[in-house]
């Protein structure tokens, strides 16, 4: 079955993005899912779509039926029902479509953060509001993990699904790998470590790496929104095992898709990166991650 996944994307994809957002989500976005994927398969590549309100999947499955290389994810943000099995388990229901792979299941990307994102967004409703924005906690008040996130972890070590790290902050990170390594999960993805959620530098990612179940977002919008130095982005590129290479757009304030491919050929020039890394960092690890 892993190889039926790869495979079957290997001769169809030049590239896939794990982090792209469409409409509807809690904030306005470019295109909505038939669009976006329309324009993923014009620039040869495929898209795991990503929504803070939650379940992606149906989208992506209608998208699917029109042959376009979309999947889903949830987010298990506190609107969607929170950090809870139930509800992963109500999204992988919905995976339907043959050739999905695992689906991409996040923890909450509204957390306790004093992080203020320097985005111009604007809310997509009136109702994804307060109550849309509400976070959620991954640890207790003595700061261990919750025991409903433990048994999220547990549950995902025997189901088709990647555990994503979310906005969780550095802390929780390690302790979501100590917990992940100590149950054997098979996949466990740190989303946008550079961020300054998490902020997570090239050597500390070079210190967590190398584990085979354990991958590493990098993402373009870290660093366009200048929370990136350059010299950490090229390490990370370059140096980091597991890495995979998404964009986290789709805003309107942010560049297009077209703009995001040249920018990414740019880049990629100056880091000096070989075609083997570059197939790894866009193609080969993303499928790895969300192979059966």
């Amino acid at each position: 079955m892993a190889e039926d996944f790869a495979n079957h994307w290997r001769s169809r994809l030049t590239f896939l993005d794990v982090h792209y957002h469409v409409r509807p989500d809690t904030y306005q976005r470019r295109y909505g899912v038939i669009e976006a994927g329309q324009r993923y398969r014009d620039l040869g590549g495929g898209v795991v779509l990503k929504n803070h309100l939650g379940n992606s999947v149906a989208a992506a499955e209608a998208a699917r039926e029109l042959d376009l290389p979309v999947f889903g994810s949830v987010v298990l943000n506190a609107i969607a029902g929170g950090p809870i099995r139930r509800v992963a388990v109500q999204a992988l229901a919905q995976v339907q479509a043959p050739h999905s792979g695992r689906l991409l299941v996040h923890l909450p990307t509204h957390t306790h953060t004093t992080h203020v994102s320097t985005l111009n967004r604007a809310l997509s409703s009136t109702y994804a509001g307060a109550e849309g924005l509400e976070p959620s906690r991954l640890c207790d008040e003595e700061g261990h993990l919750t025991a409903e996130v433990l048994d999220l972890i547990h549950w995902a070590k025997d189901h088709p699904v990647v555990l994503s790290t979310g906005h969780a902050d550095r802390d929780t990170v390690h302790r979501l790998i100590d917990a992940a390594k100590g149950c054997g999960l098979p996949r466990l993805m740190l989303n946008q470590p550079a961020s300054p959620m998490t902020g997570l530098n090239a050597a500390d990612l070079k210190a967590l790496a190398g584990e085979s179940w354990l991958f590493i977002e990098q993402t373009a919008l870290t660093y366009l929104l200048g929370y990136q130095p350059w010299a950490d982005l090229v390490t990370v590129l370059k140096e980091v095992p597991n890495v995979i290479y998404s964009s986290d757009l789709g805003q309107t304030s942010q560049i297009d898709l077209m703009e995001w491919r040249n920018a990414t050929q740019s880049w990629f020039r100056a880091s000096e990166l070989s075609e083997q890394r570059i197939r790894e960092l866009e193609l080969e690890t993303p499928l790895a991650m969300l192979s059966l």
